[in-house]
This record gives C-alpha cells, sequence and structure tokens, in this order.
C-alpha cells in the first residue's frame, strides 16, 4: 500500500530548474535511498517530502492520518530538561493511561450499588489493559533505556541537561526521539553523521527491524546496503528508481549507462545519415522530396540526451616527490588523553612504507589527538614517536583549520607555491571541480564538501609521502568518495588514516588499528577481516568464561580462590532462581486477585473487596521489593564473576 507519493514534483529559482517531473512512491514498509551528487536538491525534495517545503509544480499526496518523523542535516534536540525526561516525554500518554488503570482498580474496590456503574468501570478497565499492553506500556523504559545505550548515552547522561551537551550529542539524542516516537515514515538526511562505528552497527540493527518505512539520504554505503531495498537517484534535474541496495544499484546503473549510450551513438549515427542525406539532396529537384521527408523525419525525432553528459567528475591525484624508508613511524608505548588525563595507552605503532592503515574505535578515545600526536600538533602525554629517514608528512584536517577563510580559492593554494604559473593552479584546482569563476570565491562561503574538496587539492600539490588523514570523506558525496578511494589506491606512499566510512576502509586499508583504553591493538586485513576477528574474540572469550578452570592448571592458592569464587557465584545463582520462582508464582497470584475482583458476584461485596485490595497491595508491595532483591542480587554476581 502507497503511504505517500511525490507526483511530478518541481523546485525552481527563476529561470533555472533543480529539478522537475519527480515521481517517488512510498510503500508501508518502503526500505528508500535516495541518492545523487551534493547540490542536486535531495534535502529539498525530502523537506517538500515532509511539508517543510511546498513544490513549485506537482503535489505530494499522502495517507490521510500518515505520521512522519524527520531528522534533517546536522540538527539538534533543544530542550531545558534532562535527557531521560525529554524521552519519558514521548510516553506521556501511557503514563496518564497507567495512572488510570490504578485508580479504576481503586474504583473497583469499592462497594457499588449500581451494577451498571461497575460494569462501566470494568470494561474501561479491561480496555485500558489491553491499549497498554499492546503499546509496550510495561517496557517502554526498557525501550528508552535500549535506545539510549545505543546511542552511547550510558546511565549517567540521563540527568544531564540537554543543553549542556554537544552538538553531536544532541544530533544523537534527536534520533533517538524519532526511533522512540516510532513515526510510520522516517524521514532520515545524513543520519550517519556524529555516529562512530559501533553506533552505525547498532543502528543499522535497529532499523532493519523499524515497522514503518524508512526514506533515508547517506553517504554512507556500507549503511545504504545493509538497509535499502530500493533506490532512487537524483541526478541531471531527474529521478530514477532501481530496485535493490546500494550495490545493486551501481550494477543497474552501469547496464543502465551501458544501454543509453548505446541508443544514444545508434541515434547518432542514425542522425548523421539523415542529415548527410538532406544536405546533398535538398537541392537536387529529382530528389527533393525525398529529403523533405528525411527532414520532416529529423524534426520529429524525440533526441536522447547524451549520457551523464552534463556531469563532471573530480580527478584526484596523489604523487611523491621522495621515496622515504622502509620504516616510516613508529610510536612505543604512546598515551593520549586530555588535560593530562590519560585516555588509551599503552599505544605502539610500526608502520612501514606503503601500508595504509586505518584507526578504528568509537568517539571519544582520542583516535584524532594519536594523529595530532604524530604530526607533533599535539604531544603524547607518554611515549616516544620516531619518524623515518625522507618521510614528509601531508596532514588532512577535518576540521579544515588549515584553510584561510580570509582568502579566495586561488590564493589559498597559489600563496603556498608562488613560483607555480596561474595556469597550472587553476588546471589542479580544476581536477577539484573548481572553474571559471569558483577560483575567485572566498574560502569562507565555500560549502562543506567544496572546503572538503580545497583541503584535499592542497595536499595533492604537497606531494608528501607520509599521508596522515582525519576523516577525509566527510562531506564529500559518493562519487568524490569513489574519487579520492581510487587516488589512494594508486598513491605510492604511506597512508595513517581516521574513518568512519567502512566501506571506504575496506578500499583503503591493508591493516586495521583498533584504540581502545587499554591501547592499540593491529588486525591485519580490511574492515570486513576485523569484524570476523572481533567476532572471534568475543566467541572464544564466551567460551573461556564458560570453561572450567582445572586444577592442575593452577597453583594451590590460585585453585583456592577460584573455589570461593565458584561456591560464591552457585550461592549467589541459587538465590537469584528463587527469586525468580516467587516472583512467577507473586504473579500468578495476582493475575488471580484481579480476576477476582472483576466478577461481578465479589463487586456487590463490600468486605470481600476490602480484603482483595488489601491482598493485591500486598503482593504488589512484595513483588517490589522482590525485584529489588533481584537487582542487587544479580549485580553482586556480576561483580563475583568480575574478579
Amino acid at each position: 500500500m502507497i503511504i505517500l507519493q511525490a507526483a511530478n514534483v518541481a523546485r525552481y529559482f527563476g529561470a533555472d530548474v533543480l529539478f522537475e517531473n519527480i515521481q517517488l512512491d512510498i510503500d508501508e514498509k518502503a526500505r528508500i535511498a535516495l541518492v545523487g551528487r551534493n547540490g542536486v536538491g535531495k534535502s529539498t525534495l525530502l523537506k517538500m517530502i515532509t511539508k517543510i517545503e511546498t513544490p513549485d509544480a506537482g503535489e505530494i499526496i499522502q495517507k490521510k492520518g500518515l505520521t512522519i518523523g524527520y531528522l534533517a542535516q546536522n540538527t539538534g534536540l533543544n530542550s531545558n530538561g534532562t535527557v531521560y525526561e525529554e524521552m519519558l516525554a514521548i510516553f506521556e500518554p501511557l503514563q496518564k493511561m497507567e495512572e488510570r488503570i490504578h485508580q479504576l482498580e481503586h474504583l473497583m474496590a469499592r462497594p457499588k450499588e449500581n451494577p451498571d456503574e461497575y460494569q462501566a468501570l470494568l470494561k474501561e478497565y479491561d480496555q485500558l489493559q489491553h491499549d497498554f499492553k499492546e503499546q509496550n506500556g510495561y517496557g517502554y523504559e526498557a525501550e528508552i533505556r535500549s535506545v539510549l545505550h545505543g546511542f552511547a548515552f550510558d546511565e549517567h547522561f540521563y540527568h544531564q541537561k540537554i543543553s549542556d551537551l554537544s552538538g553531536g550529542q544532541k544530533t544523537r539524542l534527536a534520533l533517538s526521539r524519532l526511533l522512540l516516537l516510532k513515526p510510520e515514515l522516517l524521514v532520515l538526511d545524513e543520519p550517519t553523521n556524529h555516529l562512530d562505528i559501533d553506533t552505525l552497527t547498532w543502528l543499522e540493527g535497529y532499523l532493519q527491524g523499524y515497522q514503518g518505512a524508512l526514506l533515508i539520504v547517506s553517504h554512507d554505503r556500507y549503511f545504504l546496503d545493509k538497509l535499502a531495498t530500493e533506490v532512487y537517484e537524483l541526478s541531471r534535474q531527474k529521478i530514477t528508481r532501481y530496485k535493490g541496495n546500494y550495490s545493486k544499484y551501481l550494477d543497474l546503473k552501469a547496464q543502465r549507462l551501458a544501454s543509453d549510450w548505446k541508443a544514444y551513438e545508434k541515434q547518432q549515427t542514425e542522425i548523421a545519415k539523415l542529415e548527410d542525406f538532406v544536405a546533398r539532396n535538398m537541392v537536387r529537384a529529382s530528389t527533393t522530396k525525398r529529403a523533405q521527408s528525411r527532414q520532416k523525419a529529423l524534426d520529429k525525432m524525440d533526441r536522447l540526451d547524451r549520457p551523464n553528459g552534463k556531469e563532471k567528475s573530480a580527478n584526484f591525484l596523489f604523487q611523491t616527490k621522495v621515496v622515504s624508508g622502509n620504516v616510516v613511524c613508529q610510536v612505543e608505548d604512546g598515551a593520549i588523553g586530555y588535560d593530562g588525563q590519560i585516555i588509551a595507552a599503552p599505544i605502539n605503532l610500526d608502520i612501514r612504507r606503503q601500508e595504509a592503515i586505518a584507526l578504528v574505535g568509537p568517539n571519544g578515545i582520542g583516535k584524532s589527538t594519536l594523529l595530532k600526536g604524530i604530526t607533533t600538533e599535539h604531544p603524547l602525554l607518554a611515549g616516544s614517536v620516531k619518524i623515518g629517514s625522507n618521510v614528509e608528512i601531508g596532514y588532512y584536517d577535518q576540521e579544515q583549520a588549515q584553510l584561510n577563510s580570509q582568502k579566495t580559492v586561488l590564493a589559498e593554494l597559489w600563496d603556498e607555491h608562488p613560483t607555480t604559473p596561474e595556469k597550472d593552479i587553476r588546471s589542479v584546482l580544476g581536477s577539484f571541480l573548481f572553474s571559471g569563476d569558483d577560483v575567485q570565491k572566498p574560502v569562507s562561503l565555500l560549502s562543506g564538501g567544496e572546503k572538503a574538496r580545497l583541503a584535499l587539492a592542497k595536499l595533492a600539490m604537497q606531494a608528501e609521502n607520509f599521508l596522515i588523514l582525519d576523516e577525509p570523506t566527510n562531506h564529500l558525496d559518493i562519487d568524490s568518495k569513489e574519487v579520492l578511494e581510487n587516488a589512494l589506491i594508486d598513491y605510492e606512499g604511506t597512508l595513517l588514516f581516521v574513518s568512519h566510512d567502512r566501506y571506504f576502509i575496506n578500499r583503503i586499508a591493508s591493516k586495521v588499528v583498533e584504540l581502545s583504553p587499554d591501547g592499540s591493538k593491529v588486525y591485519l586485513g580490511d574492515y570486513d577481516y576485523y569484524l570476523e576477528k572481533k567476532q572471534e574474540e568475543k566467541e572464544i572469550a564466551a567460551l573461556q568464561a564458560a570453561a572450567t578452570i582445572t586444577t592442575t592448571t593452577l597453583p594451590k592458592k590460585n585453585f583456592q580462590l577460584d573455589k570461593e569464587q565458584q561456591k560464591k557465584v552457585r550461592s549467589l545463582t541459587r538465590q537469584i532462581e528463587k527469586i525468580e520462582a516467587d516472583l512467577a508464582v507473586l504473579e500468578t497470584e495476582l493475575t488471580q486477585v484481579k480476576e477476582e475482583m472483576s466478577q461481578p458476584a465479589v463487586a456487590q461485596d463490600h468486605t470481600q473487596l476490602l480484603s482483595l485490595t488489601a491482598t493485591m497491595e500486598e503482593l504488589e508491595t512484595r513483588q517490589l521489593e522482590l525485584l529489588e532483591l533481584w537487582e542487587s542480587t544479580s549485580l553482586a554476581l556480576e561483580e563475583v564473576e568480575a574478579e
């Protein structure tokens, strides 16, 4: 069933066309990726679909009562409340429903002279109980905790004011709130911004099980491959639909492009023949009519556009002036952190010539800090960095702090290479898609993608043999990412880079170094290999935890300690099992009491109703006590097992 349709939608800027005749259908379980280069109008189309903007032509048709959730680029949740208060407010209707259920329980426990009044209360109570359960009334707080944990908000964040959080944290909270609201159509514009790899993986899993429809704009190809079942490409003012995920879209697009070229070339051959015939025969009396017939055919012909004729691609190229020694960089027992506080140690790196090493780890672990430590911009708190012979470092800063906002695009490069002819500077800029008047634009007016391309152009001109790149794919569209990847694959120097783009890591990396509070760990392969090894490590750790340690492998003292630990584990496990059994009995007794209270005969007996109400309250109190005991005993068990 189609829940929303964009019918012949267009956006004009005066005489210029951003896009037109856009047709897009969204089914109730759709998983749609909207792709296209920066500037083609993807975000504009999303704003039309979410009714933030109105199309200049065409219309957006949607199912009556459709609920839509929209996450715009780089927007965050603004609130004066705390993190948990804001999430809890989403479920206010459920909280009110729960209050009413308790009110009804007490009302039904009072004597009723009018049986009809009791039946009305009972009917309302039954309906509320059903609705409360259907809407996850018993589990919404656990759901809040699960989503917040997935977005790396632990319990110490719960009572923190949202206004005190960073921009990235506010964006993650805005997405958390949308997921908890569960709209029928979830529209996400670059949702992977500000997410580390672990959070990205969690979000993929969550969205795969999402009950509504998804419409996603993202430059993360790995993310799109996991989620999309259809792809709409916005290009050259038009939209084209492809069935399948992102990789399938690439295959189908290549096939379509080959077919379009074949049809175009065939038509061009036919046009050339017709035009040649007309040119040679129009002036001859005997063939004028045939020439006129051919001219009419030419006039009526629906001429095909040249495939991709209006799109230009960047042309990155990284070269080296000198060859470095075999040993490029070594970090020994390094420590990184902020304000003297160590957050990761010990870090050991041994980088050799022509290696491509990806540095991964959660947000805040200090990946960028480590890169700056190697470039000496931000010295390590401990340990040493040794740079090999003939090594020349080129550094790409994800913040583009090395760009001067007061300069023009042309001056940004030319000032650093004053002896290079202007035409050569313009040629380099042209290969990075800066041409004509674009080179006179101030850096301050450039978009994020343009600044990224300018920073890469500066890096290309320096021709160093050791490139240290901090999130080089941020702000680049997919086409530019692929060009960058190809340039780095052909690069003859050495690479050390930080990236959250798993597709990029897979194509570039020969090694993955994971950064954690315990320091660094090397994996000799690409990102997929890293994932496989991480999974193996988890499975091995689980097996080791479950295995019984034999007395022959331990000294007597350790064996005695282990024996005491196992004794504590068995004792606590038995306590937990008994508490769970008691809770099950209590749940049964509570259900029986509530069913008995709902009987019409009991409703007429004031004494029995009061007795049952008192029993129910005692059972609920005991249930709460047992739950608290279960939590404290479970925590004690975890602590013993961790010793």
